[in-house]
């Protein structure tokens, strides 16, 4: 009777749970969550914000220089991607710092032509980042990813209101009359969309040497190859610390599991291997904590060194930020 008792109680129950109406979403998201992600170095917030992606169709083909198609194919594959198809992100650093808030490289600007790219400025609103709050744009390199978004479309200024850091070694290179015009035609676009960019902010452009600081805790650190002024930054506070990495490398599958290979944006592709090599067995010793500017969002881990290279240890998500 008691055995009875029981299972019409759980009947009742289970009858009344089903019955119970089901909550749905009234509208499902058409998106992900905005892209940006906060963490801390020592007293300083760094909020890493996702410009979007482009989706390079067929990376087996010639993206990499001295690898098969079959073993980029394969190096895709161990990274659980889909070849030949790579979508390769950016992600730009800003830093909250004693004298005012720095943004590290600007991004596409959404000039680009890739339909997947230009999120920047949502991400930043969604992010609280006021464009005129920022009073530093430091820059890693010339490249039009990195500094296209130093403007809208008009030409205005972003960042109306900030000082431009750029490094001295790529600022004569690409400044450079004479090296423009010894230039294959292929790379005079890149040429005029320095001047472009740097137009709006000509009286307030300043060139800094490696090693300099650039902002308060902000060291450059001289990486050249990508292109030849490129630059790393460390940020130290206290005992923590953060390199922003920019273009030392590329999407994690490619030539961080493989530091000797050489990508076709890497304009001294031998230099750039020693520097890759260098920096990350720095980095990989002391433990650092780094942001790569094309790592997968939200971009920020530890490089581990393995018996062939490198891997990326995603730093553990917080949401305390």
């Amino acid at each position: 009777m008691e055995r009875r008792q029981i299972f019409a109680a759980s009947a009742a129950v289970l009858g009344t749970a089903l019955a119970a109406p089901r909550m749905v979403l009234a509208q499902a998201p058409a998106a992900q969550a905005p892209g940006f992600y906060r963490l801390k170095v020592g007293s300083q917030t760094a909020t890493i914000v996702h410009d979007g992606f482009n989706r390079a169709p067929n990376i087996t083909n010639g993206f990499v220089r001295n690898a098969t198609p079959e073993a980029v194919t394969t190096a895709l594959r161990d990274a659980f991607l889909a070849p030949p198809a790579l979508d390769i992100p950016f992600s730009i650093t800003f830093l909250e710092t004693p004298t005012g808030l720095v943004v590290f490289d600007t991004g596409t600007g959404g000039q680009l032509g890739s339909p997947n790219a230009g999120l920047i400025t949502a991400n930043m609103r969604a992010a609280g980042i006021d464009p005129a709050a920022v009073t530093r744009v430091v820059i890693s390199h010339f490249h039009g990813d990195h500094i296209t978004g130093l403007t809208n479309a008009d030409n205005s200024a972003v960042f109306p209101n900030a000082q431009v850091l750029v490094p001295e070694a790529e600022w004569a290179f690409w400044m450079d009359d004479a090296t423009m015009g010894r230039a294959p035609e292929a790379m005079r676009g890149a040429f005029a969309n320095v001047r472009r960019r740097f137009g709006p902010y000509a009286a307030k452009t300043e060139r800094f040497a490696a090693g300099a600081e650039v902002a308060p805790g902000v060291r450059a650190i001289a990486t050249p190859g990508h292109t030849p002024g490129h630059t790393s930054f460390i940020v130290a506070d206290g005992s923590d610390s953060l390199v922003i990495l920019g273009d030392v490398t590329n999407h994690p599958a490619i030539n961080l599991a493989n530091p000797g290979w050489h990508i076709g944006f890497d304009m001294d592709a031998t230099m750039a291997e020693a520097t890759r090599r260098r920096l990350f067995d720095q980095v990989a010793t002391d433990r650092t904590r780094c942001v790569g500017y094309h790592f997968p969002f939200p971009a920020n881990g530890y490089i581990v060194k393995t018996a062939d290279g490198y891997r990326l240890v995603p730093a553990t998500w917080s949401s305390a930020g």
